[in-house]
């Protein structure tokens, strides 16, 4: 334990004293607070130049009730079709041609555009025309003040969701919003540290192995502890580095409400999760009842804490699973280009659990979602998408336990491979010779 130890402090040190280590750990989460924030202003402020469509009734019913947007212009004509194909004026974006029974038959409509168009584009025409036709459709019935009457029957329904409490405890607003976003931010999240710590470790035994340091350094330690202190220093790098992160997204999220949240949202949440909220003086004073349900549960210390311990439980399950494979990959090759080979089914199982992460996250309960968040190569990303939506206990033991055995034979399995392979030189092998290794006796 004592050489594990050292090579643990070594590859900790060597990692975390560097430049890009730090610039990393402190950029990082503020460029994705950049680019959330960035993205969202790009698309509130920019809607592009509006596009200018010819409009072909046939029917006269349709184009004299289109009415214009931001987004597209719209330009009833008397050309034909074919005067409009000839001219390919280059301000228009195309031209529209509606059938003469379009009323009766909604899909008698046509767009021809100069250039390839958009599914906005597209879609922002069909629901347009759809609003024309159902008016006309409606007028049909001669009722008399129908606009007066459609209007006091509609209705804006705003669902209030609760978590019902356990005995002698009271329902909690939810926030399904909260739920998705952590879902997918942390599965993602699982994703990408998965995938860059685990290649870490291969790509260090591979440059050892290739500079011949490994010689000597087996020459004092077993290889077994070797791979087991690289692994595990490497890991130690990626919590602290998550730890400053969560610090960092705490603390700037706490500075953001303070100055940014207006006063009655903030006291709005804190009555929430104080259960003494008056929903409906809430609603009177304009307050939004969805975000201040969200940030109530953001701010749940025992959700909180929660959350990140599980996250950091199938972490390092997840990452000490796969760098002992991607260990046992850099020992095998001489080169990055010869563990290709190599990586693919290391690989494959990540990202089938991340396009089940997706899935996961609508139905987090369904049986594909269950049983990918026990089988230990899908566990730690897809119950990541699981965690929000209050998954059973004996569900995240038993998925644990699976991970931890897992864990445990994949490190015995990779020092198998790894106390042969780290020798050889030369040769790629297959996998037949990586199951001998395995098999072989000490």
């Amino acid at each position: 334990m004592s050489a594990i130890g050292i090579i643990i402090g070594r590859e900790f040190r060597e990692r975390v004293m560097k430049k890009s280590f730090i610039i990393s750990t402190i950029l990082t989460p503020l460029l994705m607070v950049g680019i959330m924030v960035g993205t969202s202003f790009i698309m509130a402020t920019n809607v592009g130049e509006a596009k200018r469509i010819a409009v072909v009734d046939r029917s006269g019913v349709i184009a004299p009730s289109l009415a214009s947007t931001e987004v597209i212009v719209y330009e009833p004509t008397d050309r034909t079709p074919e005067e409009l194909r000839a001219e390919s004026d280059e301000q228009m974006y195309g031209f529209l041609v509606i059938g003469e029974d379009i009323v009766d038959n909604p899909s008698n409509v046509s767009l021809y555009s100069y250039s390839t168009s958009t599914m906005e584009v597209e879609s922002a025409i069909a629901r347009d025309i759809e609003e024309v036709i159902e008016q006309h459709r409606l007028k049909a019935y001669d009722i008399e003040n129908l606009p007066q009457i459609m209007e006091e029957v509609e209705a804006d329904v705003t669902l209030r969701s609760y978590k019902l409490g356990e005995e002698n405890e009271e329902d909690k607003e939810s926030s399904s919003v909260l739920a998705f976003g952590l879902a997918y931010i942390f599965g993602f999240m699982m994703y990408i540290f998965v995938i860059i710590y685990g290649s870490q470790v291969m790509q260090g035994v591979i440059e050892e192995k290739s500079s011949k340091v490994l010689e000597v350094m087996v020459a004092t330690v077993r290889p077994y502890q070797l791979m087991m202190g690289k692994i595990l220093g490497i890991a130690s790098v990626a919590v602290l580095q998550f730890v400053i992160w969560i610090v960092i997204i705490i603390v700037g999220g706490s500075v953001v409400m303070q100055f940014l949240m207006p006063t009655e949202m903030v006291e709005s949440a804190a009555a929430i999760s104080a259960g003494t909220a008056d929903m409906a003086a809430m609603e009177g004073a304009g307050v939004d009842i969805e975000l201040a349900a969200m940030l109530a549960n953001a701010t749940d210390i025992g959700f909180l804490v929660r959350f990140f311990g599980s996250f950091l439980l199938y972490f390092l399950g997840g990452y000490l699973l796969y760098a002992a494979m991607f260990a046992a990959v850099g020992s095998a090759v001489d080169n990055v280009q010869d563990a290709q080979q190599f990586q693919t089914p290391i690989t494959m199982p990540i990202i089938i659990g991340f396009l089940v992460m997706m899935f996961a996250m609508k139905e987090p309960h369904a049986q594909l979602s269950m049983w990918c968040s026990m089988i230990p190569f899908t566990s730690p990303i897809v119950m990541m998408a699981r965690l929000p939506f209050d998954v059973p206990m004996w569900e995240l033991a038993l998925s644990l336990a699976i991970l931890a055995a897992s864990f445990v034979f994949m490190v015995w399995a990779a020092a198998k491979i790894y106390r042969i392979g780290i020798f050889m030189h030369g040769r790629k092998p297959s996998y037949k010779e990586l199951w001998q290794w395995i098999r072989m006796r000490d």
